[in-house]
Parts: C-alpha cells; structure tokens; sequence
C-alpha cells in the first residue's frame, strides 16, 4: 500500500517562511528601514508636502502602519483563498521568454511615455501633470482643480493606460490571459466582500473621511461622479496596465509570487510620479518626495497585486481595494468642491 505522507512543519509553515527568504522581500524590508532612517536624517522636523500634519516622526508612523494593514490584508487574501485552485498567472504570459521580456519592457517604456505626454498636455493648460491620480486625492495639494482639468485627466488615463493597452493585446491574448474573467465567481465575490468591509473600517475608523459630513444632495451627485471620474482616470488604467498585461509577465519573468508582488508595487508607486504633493524645488525635497511616494504607494500596490495573483481576476481588487474604497470614499468631498456641487 501506498504511504501517505503527512506534511512536516516545515511545509505547514512555509506560506510563511519561504517569502521571507526571498532577496526581493528582503530587499524590500531594507528598503523601507533605510528609507526611514534618511528620513529621518534629512527631514530637519517637518516636511516639504502640503499635507495636513507634516511632522517627520508622525508621518512615518502612520505609513508604518498603513504598510502593517497591507500585509494583514495579503494574509487575509491568503486565508479566503487557501482552499481554492490559484491560477498560475506564468501560463498566461507568453511561454517564450525573449518575447515576455520585450512585452514587458516596451510596456514599461510605454508606461514612461504616458506619464510624460501627460505631463506635456496638462502643462499646456497649466493644470497639474496627469499620473494616476488626480490632483488634490487622498493626499495632496490644496490648489484649485478645474472640471476641465478633472475630466481631461480622466479621458486622458482611460484613452492611453487602459483603451490602448487593451485593443492591443485583446487582438493577442484572450480574455482570461489578461485576468479579465473569474475562475470561481462566488469564491471571488467573499473576497472581495470580505476585504471591502475591513478596509471600510480601517477607512471610517482611522481616517474618519469628510464624506460623512457631507449634504445629502452632495452624496447623491458627487459619490456617483467622483466613482466613475475615478474608475477611468485611476482604476481601470491600473487595473489594465499593471494587473491584467504586466502581472502575468512579471511572473514568467520571475518566477517568484513574492517578486512579483514587490514589482507590483513598484509599479503601481511609479505610475503616481506626478502627484501634485511631490516638490523637486531642491535635492532634499526630491529626495523626500521619492522616498513618501514609495512608502504611500507600493503597501497599497502590493495588495491590488496579490488579490490578482490570488485570484486571477483583476476585477477583484476593483471593487475590493481601489474604486469604492478609497476613491469614492475619500475623494467624494474633493470632486464635489471640484465641481461645485451644494
């Protein structure tokens, strides 16, 4: 007869384990501990961003914690996810090696060259350059943001990161290559319920966002707007780029589920390079705006890229992690003002 072995502790421990030893995630830690310790270093007590409360020390605690959240929610993911078949993304990507790498390369150089028209078009009107997010969301800025200024960037992110990449690689790849489709639908909508709902707490109770002190006629007009303002400017362009056409590459690529979510999150921080907080008056300034753009950007990103991974639906992290929580929940009162809803 046949053994059946039992899984040793070693097994039982490696979803835990294993990541750990892998030099991405090591770098990532020190990463993030040498970039405390410069901005600490170099932050002289405040810093340079028009954010409500800069004091250096404040600021790193709370993106200690943001990062903290981010990690309970991958493990969260892991543990509504454990029992299902995961998908392997690699299958997805083209088999060849040479060709996923000079699909992901010239992505990624399409990707620079967005960000770059984006900044020409919006600096054309004098609006602020376009990058993921718009002007003044979630954090940022205080100056005035136009309609025009609003719907253009959205048009604009739609048009290049999600409509061009997509028609391209729809004619290529089919739908579920691009992690367009579920594998297991009701295992799908748990998560996402189930994660939508924690983040809504971390949200509500953190935060407590300005959205609940807002008229009823301003709930009723710019919640709408600010959702589908937000789903073509931010999520669908992260979605299609990032999660449906890079992911399933730089898993080939890497063979690694730990790399690929590092690079994920890499990915996603990058694609924000223009947010209207950043400051390039001066080296120091530079250097703190790189650094805060890594450590607001690549915990959240790093989720979106797991859920995707979890699941192989980029859907998922849509409506669990990015278009109702946060944009329509914190952006609402900003799109309102936008727009000059009463």
């Amino acid at each position: 007869m046949p053994v059946t072995r039992r899984p040793s502790l070693r097994n039982a421990r490696r979803p835990v384990v294993r990541p750990m030893r892998e030099r991405a995630v090591q770098l990532t830690l020190l990463g993030w501990l040498l970039a405390n310790v410069v901005v600490l270093a170099v932050g002289g007590g405040t810093l340079p961003f028009d954010w409500p409360g800069t004091a250096v020390a404040g600021q790193l605690v709370e993106f200690a914690a943001r990062a903290l959240e981010a990690l309970l929610i991958i493990a969260l993911a892991y543990a509504l996810t454990r029992r299902r078949a995961i998908p392997d993304l690699a299958e997805r990507a083209p088999a060849d090696r040479a060709r996923a790498t000079r699909e992901t390369l010239l992505l990624l150089a399409y990707g620079a060259a967005g960000l770059l028209g984006g900044h020409l078009l919006a600096r054309t009107f004098g609006w602020h350059p376009f990058g993921f997010h718009l002007a003044g969301s979630v954090v940022g800025t205080h100056e005035h943001v136009t309609p025009a200024e609003a719907v253009t960037w959205a048009c604009y992110n739609l048009l290049v990161y999600a409509t061009v990449p997509l028609v391209y690689f729809r004619r290529r790849y089919s739908a579920t290559a691009l992690n367009l489709t579920s594998t297991d639908r009701r295992a799908d909508a748990k998560l996402i319920g189930v994660v939508l709902l924690v983040e809504s707490a971390v949200q509500f109770t953190a935060l407590r966002p300005a959205i609940v002190d807002m008229t009823g006629s301003q709930l009723l007009f710019g919640a709408p707007l600010t959702f589908v303002l937000f789903l073509a400017g931010a999520v669908l362009p992260a979605m299609v780029f990032i999660y449906c056409i890079l992911v399933p590459r730089y898993l080939r690529l890497t063979g690694s589920v730990a790399t690929t979510t590092v690079l994920g999150g890499l990915t996603y921080a990058a694609m924000h390079f223009w947010d209207a907080w950043m400051v390039f008056s001066s080296p120091r300034d530079t250097l703190l705006s790189l650094i805060f753009l890594l450590l607001l950007y690549v915990p959240p990103g790093m989720v979106k890229t797991n859920l995707t991974l979890r699941t192989g639906n980029a859907w998922v992290h849509v409506w669990a992690y990015h278009a109702l929580v946060p944009h329509t929940l914190i952006d609402t009162p900003h799109i309102t003002h936008v727009f000059g809803i009463k």
